[in-house]
């Protein structure tokens, strides 16, 4: 018997939740794996994503405190895997950058798990593919504006 469509979005509402359990659970032990913990490893993944940024940028886009983000940026400068750099038109400006060179040991950590995903993407046609491109970039969507909602009802 097919499963009803209330079926189906209950298991993929228990698949979400699995997910996203494991999807914390793996950075946590490849921030372990790094000798970092794992809001040191993510906010790393956003200096990646963005090539520079600065620590109001980070603390803004994580909800962090500014001095909360100044120990990460001192943990990621530590371990070798940032620098901070003065912006050369403004020198009030601190920019912490990626010290490309210092990176294989997170290349070689995701290595796998990037394999196992071009592996498993290649088990889906193009229309599949672009309903999961589809689910996944909507889901962001949703996280981001549930995110934000949160932080302005927060109590500090």
């Amino acid at each position: 018997m097919k499963p009803t469509q209330q079926d189906l979005q209950q298991s993929l509402t228990e698949a979400s939740k699995q997910l996203s359990t494991q999807t914390v659970m793996f950075h946590q032990a490849v921030a372990a794996h790094l000798g970092l913990n794992i809001t040191d490893h993510k906010c790393m993944d956003l200096i990646l994503s963005k090539g520079r940024v600065t620590a109001g940028q980070l603390a803004e886009w994580t909800g962090l405190t500014t001095g909360a983000i100044t120990s990460v940026l001192n943990r990621l400068e530590k371990a070798g895997f940032i620098r901070r750099a003065k912006d050369p038109g403004d020198l009030r400006v601190v920019y912490a950058e990626p010290v490309y060179s210092q990176l294989h040991a997170i290349k070689e950590v995701f290595a796998p798990l990037n394999d196992a995903m071009l592996d498993l993407y290649s088990k889906y046609d193009q229309d599949q593919l672009e309903t999961i491109l589809d689910y996944i970039l909507h889901s962001n969507q949703i996280l981001r504006g549930l995110i934000e909602q949160l932080r302005k009802t927060t109590k500090e």
